[in-house]
């Protein structure tokens, strides 16, 4: 049987294995860049779910305040916010009873709230714990007259340009906008 030329059955093997690394090591490098860069520069879906819940719950008290006439408040954190009910007999802010819709909600890690009250920011501590339980002061109040506290509050990631603020008018009008965010 007539042997084949070196060359010749070199090139009928294929592809080495620090080959087929370095191929899958570059693919992996562009990979993880693109994820990356598009995590980066990109929306931030999860701060813009939070902003939206807010919106929909304030909306759902907006209307809830007027047809029952009791006024909600809405105390903030940098990290989480809840809602309180005025009791008239008592003459302070209590927990809404049973209604779990809106219960105390935390934001997902790394995501932070800031507040400005008649353009002036306001300082949030930093998680709503039992000092601020004890007599909470909400500093947005939601009124069976439909009148609300106007505000401008911003939902972004620790670190990042992009945030979603919610911005509310003393008539009750809230709209949400997207402030810093690359749009490709």
């Amino acid at each position: 049987m007539p042997r084949r030329p070196r060359a010749h059955r070199r090139a009928a093997r294929g592809f080495s294995l620090i080959e087929l690394l370095v191929v899958v090591t570059i693919i992996g490098i562009f990979a993880g860049a693109a994820v990356l860069y598009s995590g980066v520069v990109g929306r931030d879906r999860e701060a813009e779910r939070e902003v939206s819940r807010l919106r929909s719950l304030i909306e759902l008290l907006q209307e809830e305040a007027l047809m029952q006439s009791r006024d909600f408040g809405l105390l903030l954190s940098q990290s989480a916010y809840r809602f309180f009910v005025y009791d008239y007999q008592q003459e302070r802010w209590v927990e809404p009873a049973g209604d779990r819709l809106i219960a105390a909600h935390e934001l997902p890690e790394r995501l932070t709230l800031s507040l400005e009250l008649d353009g002036r920011p306001v300082r949030l501590a930093r998680e709503i714990d039992a000092d601020l339980l004890e007599r909470p002061e909400p500093q947005v109040m939601i009124l069976s007259s439909g009148e609300v506290t106007p505000f401008f509050a911003a939902v972004q990631r620790e670190f990042a340009e992009g945030r979603f603020t919610l911005t509310a008018d003393l008539d009750g009008t809230l709209a949400v906008a997207a402030d810093g965010f690359d749009r490709r």
